[in-house]
């Protein structure tokens, strides 16, 4: 069996370069061997027969958790499949690129995985800008290569022309739709948004908009993070100054964590809720349970700790068979296990040694497609898989709930 890989960069004989500059290469070398090491991957190279899926992840950076989480996903449903005899005989291999959140380093993987390493398909980047730069470049189209559920909910990725991308969790104006819906129906009018100051943040300020002004309501306040910073002093102040009932974040776990607790600290008494890009636990991890308590999280996956789906049960079976017995289970590696589930799907439909473009025509086969409870439906005009979302909140405990 052929386990997910890693790929490192090359040694380089320190002895012929400054010693400054050794360090900071042995440094980047064992950083991503631990990223080997950590997500179960061997640093072996690609077997001919193979079926390389390319992924590019956050493994670094602030979104670093998040990456680990996608990755593991895939990587526990890849390993099933392969144990089982893989696809038409041949064996998966998964080659993971770290690109920590940055828009210039996920473009450069990704062409690497294509160009270099044959990826047949692309799965579970991350990144409103970061996958928007892609398409902007049009990798994925002159190459004829599918990506497979992007964890983002960007708007401008979900046009009818962007054919490559087949997204399977709802948009950020669906999770916008539905929080919005939920306050109003609560009585809660004045509704702040708190973002990072992206195409990331942007795509679900614009949601949040879009779905107040269907209801004849404006934002009652704006408030901006930077990309890849913590610094939310700023906007704690510009939120609390606008009274506002309840506010909606587009933000990720570190700056979600630090604005939550630090509004908290300065009195702030809204009700804070924010998109699916979240994870509780993670969010838990950095600012305590008490911070974090009462905190709603819009979910576009079933709840994943559940025992009422064939695939939450099948789920939990095989995280316990394949993946290392400090991980945990959350919605992030949750749905990129139904992500590599609806790709290998594809791949048994695109028949043996299976091109890009085979697999790219197979997935618009993917019509109703049951995955054990969720359903996924594509087809050669549509690419949006599914528009399920629900509300989740943090207990007093940390605990997630219903």
């Amino acid at each position: 069996m052929h386990a997910s890989t890693t790929a490192s960069p090359r040694w380089y004989p320190l002895r012929q370069i400054g010693r400054s500059i050794g360090r900071a290469i042995c440094r980047a070398v064992l950083r991503r061997i631990a990223c080997a090491l950590l997500l179960g991957a061997t640093l072996s190279p690609t077997f001919a027969g193979d079926i390389v899926i390319g992924q590019v992840a956050p493994l670094s950076g602030v979104l670093a958790s998040t990456g680990r989480d996608m990755v593991l996903g895939a990587r526990v449903y890849f390993d099933h499949v392969n144990a089982g005899g893989g696809i038409h005989g041949a064996q998966i291999r998964h080659v993971v690129l770290d690109d920590g959140y940055k828009v210039d380093e996920t473009v450069r993987a990704t062409e690497t995985l294509i160009d270099k390493h044959q990826a047949v398909a692309l799965i579970g980047f991350a990144g409103t800008a970061n996958v928007g730069e892609v398409l902007k470049r049009g990798i994925l189209e002159q190459r004829g290569v599918a990506l497979v559920a992007p964890y983002t909910g960007g708007e401008s990725l979900r046009g009818k022309q962007n054919r490559n991308i087949f997204h399977i969790r709802a948009g950020y104006a669906d999770e916008a739709e539905h929080m919005v819906d939920h306050l109003v129906t609560l009585g809660v009018t004045r509704i702040a948004v708190f973002h990072q100051n992206d195409g990331f943040g942007e795509a679900g300020r614009k949601g949040v908009d879009d779905a107040l002004a269907r209801r004849n309501l404006k934002i009652a306040a704006v408030a901006t993070y930077e990309r890849n910073t913590e610094d939310v002093s700023s906007a704690v102040d510009t939120i609390r100054k606008a009274d506002a009932g309840a506010v909606i974040m587009v933000s990720v776990n570190r700056s979600t964590a630090a604005f939550t607790k630090a509004f908290r600290n300065a009195g702030g008494t809204a009700q804070l809720l924010n998109i699916s890009v979240v994870d509780a636990g993670e969010l838990v991890k950095l600012s305590g349970a008490a911070a974090m308590h009462g905190l709603g999280i819009s979910q576009v996956m079933p709840f994943p700790y559940s025992e009422a789906l064939p695939v939450t049960r099948e789920f939990k079976r095989l995280f316990a068979k394949h993946a290392d017995s400090n991980a945990a289970i959350s919605y992030t590696n949750f749905e990129e296990f139904i992500g590599a589930k609806v790709l290998v799907e594809a791949l048994r439909r695109a028949g043996p040694n299976p091109g890009p473009e085979k697999v790219l025509r197979a997935l618009e086969t993917l019509s109703n497609y049951d995955v054990g409870g969720f359903s996924v439906s594509f087809s050669p005009s549509n690419r949006i898989g599914s528009r399920y979302v629900e509300v989740t909140v943090i207990g007093r405990k940390g605990n997630l709930l219903r």
